[in-house]
């Protein structure tokens, strides 16, 4: 059986990422996706043109990864593509998320990336020669961001993270994309809260295509997926300025 799994898959780029990858992948059987929210999973099925295997849970809890673990070992698997879309963010001072949500910080590092790296270690024995790993990054992986510095710091992880396992896994054929797109059109920011910086809402991108050319680079066996001329310009601004004044940049700009 070749399969592909999608966490974060109720809404979304992870949503997006389970209806786009049957027509990138042809020959799949199934699609394994994963969230909290059974409903929103069930209403896929009306979507897509394969079944899609539901897996509902928290990804911060044990019991659907015990679940995962029990379904691959009973069928054994060939993953083609595993996608770590699961993840949230929130917005202004480490200071006032702390007061205003006091455990919504720690909970962030949880889940993007502890339990994407929990899932990574879980599918890995099963993604075979030319498999691909996804990993959701962002824009702001490659700076460090006042008013959100905790949801950078994750990211900038899960970038760090996925170029080394990359590096490592080439030998198996096996190829590894962090996706850092800047600001996306999805629910992300009802539970992140307004964007700090204006410009941000001008290079809002759609998910469709933003997912679109994430799938074309992973075909590509890229590292790293940049949507759009402005992410791509920040990408080499960072690379190319000190942190230090990009990090002043940002703080006087929101």
């Amino acid at each position: 059986m070749k399969i592909a799994i999608v966490t974060g898959a109720s809404a979304g780029m992870g949503r997006e990422f389970a209806r786009q990858i049957p027509y990138f992948y042809k020959g799949l059987d199934e699609i394994w996706v994963i969230a909290r929210r059974r409903e929103r999973l069930v209403s896929l099925s009306g979507d897509g043109v394969l079944p899609y295997r539901i897996f509902q849970g928290d990804l911060q809890k044990d019991q659907v990864y015990q679940d995962l673990d029990q379904a691959l070992k009973e069928e054994k698997p060939d993953i083609r593509m595993l996608v770590n879309a699961a993840g949230f963010g929130k917005t202004g001072s480490v200071k006032e998320i702390a007061y205003r949500e006091p455990d919504s910080q720690v909970e962030m590092i949880d889940l993007n990336c502890r339990a994407l790296t929990r899932m990574t270690l879980l599918c890995l024995p099963y993604i075979k020669f030319g498999g691909r790993i996804v990993n959701l990054a962002s824009a702001a992986a490659f700076c460090p961001q006042p008013s959100f510095a905790v949801y950078a710091a994750t990211k900038s992880y899960v970038l760090s993270f996925s170029r080394a396992l990359g590096a490592e896994l080439k030998s198996q054929r096996i190829y590894v994309t962090a996706v850092c797109p800047g600001p996306v059109d999805t629910e992300f920011f009802d539970v992140s809260g307004r964007l700090p910086n204006m410009w941000k809402d001008a290079v809002m991108a759609d998910p469709k295509r933003v997912v679109k050319r994430a799938l074309l680079d992973t075909r590509k066996k890229k590292e790293v997926s940049v949507y759009g001329p402005v992410m791509k310009a920040a990408r080499l601004g960072a690379k190319i300025l000190p942190h230090r004044a990009v990090i002043e940049f940002i703080f006087h700009k929101h």
